[in-house]
């Protein structure tokens, strides 16, 4: 009964395109997930070390793929409550 998937592809060549674009598609997930891991400031791996990692995020560097017109200020009230926190 379980022939296997090269049997099957071979038996069905139609189904070639469709496992062709399913597996580039798996591909690019997977290093779009090894990208954000490596170079995403915002993602952590483990809970170990810094509570709150978030804080040590450069506001000034971008996080997003593609960022349009887009400034940063720093909010007032914000970084007095930062201050009294710490």
């Amino acid at each position: 009964m379980n022939k296997g998937i090269l049997h099957t592809l071979r038996t069905k060549r139609e189904l070639i395109p469709l496992a062709g674009i399913l597996s580039f598609a798996a591909a690019g997930a997977f290093s779009f997930c090894i990208y954000s891991l490596f170079s995403k400031s915002d993602v952590i791996i483990h809970k170990i070390g810094s509570s709150e990692p978030w804080e040590t995020i450069d506001p000034a560097k971008s996080q997003k793929l593609v960022t349009i017109s887009q400034q940063w200020q720093p909010i007032k009230e914000l970084e007095e409550v930062k201050k009294l926190t710490k």
